[in-house]
């Protein structure tokens, strides 16, 4: 797991013109998705994670991570997919929304691409479910579909103020 995790650690850069149109991508069942890479902060292993009574099923608990309690969710229960247990292909991506670092379990991290702005289009109006609120865009890279998220669209104002008394509270 530490391979993959290492292969990406020169991705994270502080400078923002080098990681504009940079995404990581990863898979959570058949689908693979994309994180623009300004969001994320690192990708860790699988590890304990604390569950904490009375939150939705999918956040999955916290995490301690150099001394900082993380809220961490599982993306598959978030989009309503069933729950697959964990192995060593499952991350946690700890990414930034609003201030608040934020674990997101996936079943696999892929790589980092580059997709220009003019090969992202909208997704298509067929379906104004409940998964297509948090899809920003769709990009085709070498044929094969992304669906790129919306990192502030993944967690509305409530469910962050939550996870941030959960993190107060510990």
């Amino acid at each position: 797991m530490s391979n993959v995790i290492e292969e990406f650690e020169d991705e994270f850069e502080d400078d923002e013109d080098i990681d504009e149109g940079k995404f990581l991508t990863f898979t959570v069942g058949d689908e693979s998705y994309g994180l623009e890479i300004i969001y994320v902060t690192e990708i860790l292993g699988i590890q304990k994670i604390t569950e904490v009574p009375e939150l939705p099923e999918y956040v999955r608990g916290i995490v301690s991570l150099r001394g900082q309690i993380i809220p961490v969710i599982d993306i598959r229960l978030k989009f309503k997919k069933p729950f697959r247990e964990y192995d060593e292909k499952t991350c946690i991506i700890v990414v930034e929304i609003q201030d608040i670092s934020v674990g997101i379990i996936v079943d696999a991290v892929l790589e980092v691409v580059t997709i220009q702005t003019e090969e992202i289009v909208p997704p298509p109006d067929i379906n104004e479910g409940y998964g297509r609120k948090y899809i920003r865009g769709i990009g085709v890279i070498s044929n094969e579909v992304k669906l790129l998220l919306d990192c502030n669209k993944l967690l509305n104002n409530d469910e962050i103020q939550d996870l941030e008394q959960q993190r107060i509270d510990m």
